[in-house]
């Protein structure tokens, strides 16, 4: 037996406590007096005043320090400088300029790479009041290249403009979370390259949810095809450029060498061939050109226009438009100056005023109420004929009109589809084909003036594109399937040979002036209107009186139709 085995079972327990109690009082040298457990009790307090803050302040100020890393610029950074030797903001002076003061609410700013700062910044915000959410690029941190960010936060915020339903304003500068060869390196594979967020842009565009873009650097890539989507474009005229790759993957592909990235995509270019809408001065005038569509434009498809107040009296009469079409018909007028006359004062906007000069877009309102305009433009080099770009152009607004829910008021003076060489190298008949197709598959309210010449196919295509009619003529109207000028020689080829053998060219021409007296006289619009070949001839004075009271009825009265049917998907708009 062992001397523990000896001891009364008493003495044992006494023996054990006490074993207990020296280990609990080690830290009070030894003591054995009953105050031990007390002060044991007060120790463990004092731990836990010194453990983690209950009010998380720990983690909080860890936030704080990381988004004011994200806020504050690096002047030692070679990207920063390099942004401002280029002359261009800094993507958070971007934002400050862009928002509503004070309505910025940034999502993901808290995402670092290696403890350095997104280069893609986002959030909700407010433009003239309107919430937004916004996307902005930092090309001062691996020029915008997906390696730099977080792909889901892109993701996040098209989905929340998707699901929210709120316009998205994109600010491009660089590849836009395009890909870099040094992606590659980084994850040791290559890959197929994904477009994860284009699904979402999709839906966006045709449930008429407004994707306004500004070009305010290099725009590459993945950064061009995302601007370019857009229903509204704009190209800062002193930093902007867009391309599919740059000068230095261009020279090794095509061996042109020494290009400057304004020369391979600068707004020269694309300003004019339609890929970006507009041009601005600079990023501030970018800013302020996406606010001004906002203002005419919805939440999305769902939703109606914007109403405004308007000071502009609808009845106003404007004595000035008796005498802007000219009595010779070969003479041109100031198209844009007939559209400022008819809308509300200061409200038309024109949308692509450099390509695509056949035609003129854009948006305006009639007392106050938000409008599409399309107009033909007898001042450009066609005369007024649709050329290819001048389709695509009133094509695109058609679709753009359509899913916003805008009605479109149109003045027509087209002599039909441009012809010659150039037209068909170009391809005009497709384009105004395609044309055609969007006037007769698109649904919103459209009301045509004719203030002049309605020729051929295309005067048919603009013309005719609704059942039934809501157009009205001018007393200039001009009309019929050619004009006199060579339609005289081809319906009566026959004749004028005739005379010409007989009596020689003199003859010829005495007979074509006395068959196109005969025909002006047939081509009178008031014969025209006796027929009800034209639905009426108003006093031109008097015409924003008409539109105006169409356009009231129309918001009042047919709007909420529409807008149930877009609910309920009865009726499909389509802008992609």
């Amino acid at each position: 037996m062992g001397a523990d085995d000896l001891k009364q079972p008493g003495q044992v327990a006494l023996d054990r406590v006490r074993q207990v109690s020296s280990h609990l009082n080690a830290e009070d040298n030894g003591s054995q007096d009953a105050v031990g457990p007390v002060l044991r009790r007060r120790s463990r307090r004092k731990l836990a005043e010194v453990g983690p803050p209950a009010d998380y302040s720990d983690r909080l100020d860890q936030i704080a320090t990381l988004e004011k890393i994200a806020r504050t610029p690096d002047n030692t950074h070679r990207g920063y400088q390099r942004q401002k030797q280029a002359g261009k903001l800094w993507v958070r002076e971007r934002v400050d300029a862009l928002l509503d003061l004070g309505s910025l609410q940034e999502v993901g700013s808290d995402v670092p790479k290696n403890f350095t700062p997104s280069n893609s910044v986002q959030g909700f915000g407010k433009l003239k009041g309107r919430k937004i959410v916004f996307t902005a690029d930092d090309y001062s941190l691996r020029a915008g290249h997906a390696d730099g960010a977080s792909w889901e936060k892109t993701n996040y915020i098209e989905k929340l403009a998707l699901s929210l339903r709120l316009p998205i304003v994109k600010l491009v500068d660089g590849s836009s979370g395009g890909g870099s060869v040094t992606t590659i390196r980084k994850q040791g594979f290559s890959y197929i390259p994904p477009l994860p967020a284009f699904e979402y842009i999709v839906k966006q565009l045709n449930m008429g949810i407004p994707n306004l873009g500004a070009v305010l650097g290099p725009a590459i890539g993945l950064g061009a095809a995302r601007v370019t989507i857009c229903h509204f474009s704009v190209m800062a005229a002193n930093i902007g450029s867009l391309f599919n790759a740059g000068p230095q993957v261009v020279k090794n592909a095509t061996f042109e060498d020494g290009l400057t990235m304004t020369d391979l995509g600068g707004p020269d270019m694309h300003c004019r061939n339609g890929t970006i809408d507009n041009l601005a001065r600079d990023e501030y005038e970018a800013f302020e050109q996406l606010r001004t569509v906002l203002t005419y434009l919805p939440n999305s498809g769902y939703s109606a226009p914007p109403i405004l107040a308007s000071e502009d009296p609808a009845n106003r009469r404007e004595e000035s438009l008796r005498t802007l079409i000219p009595r010779r018909k070969e003479r041109m007028y100031d198209a844009r100056l007939l559209i400022r006359l008819v809308v509300d004062e200061g409200s038309f906007f024109e949308i692509g005023s450099l390509w695509g000069t056949s035609a003129l877009v854009g948006l305006a309102r009639l007392a106050g109420h938000s409008i599409g305009i399309i107009s033909n433009n007898c001042e450009s080099p066609t005369g007024g004929a649709l050329d290819a770009l001048g389709s695509q152009k009133i094509t695109k607004h058609l679709k753009l009109c359509d899913v916003m829910n805008l009605p479109i008021l149109q003045f027509v003076d087209v002599p039909g589809y441009a012809i010659g060489t150039a037209a068909e190298r170009s391809a005009t008949m497709r384009h105004g084909v395609n044309l055609a197709l969007a006037y007769y598959t698109t649904t919103t309210p459209v009301f045509s003036v004719v203030t002049r010449r309605a020729y051929g196919v295309a005067g048919g295509v603009m013309l005719d594109c609704r059942d039934p009619r809501m157009r009205v003529a001018w007393p200039s109207g001009d009309w019929g399937s050619l004009p006199l000028k060579g339609g005289i020689e081809v319906g009566h080829s026959f004749e004028l040979k005739e005379a010409a053998m007989k009596g020689g060219p003199e003859a010829a021409e005495e007979l074509r002036q006395k068959l196109e007296v005969e025909y002006e006289g047939l081509m009178n619009p008031v014969r025209t209107a006796n027929a009800f070949g034209v639905e009426a001839i108003i006093h031109p004075a008097d015409t924003r009186a008409v539109v105006c009271t169409w356009i009231e009825h129309v918001y009042a009265d047919l709007m909420e139709e529409r807008l149930a049917k877009r609910r309920s998907g009865v009726l499909h708009a389509q802008f992609a």
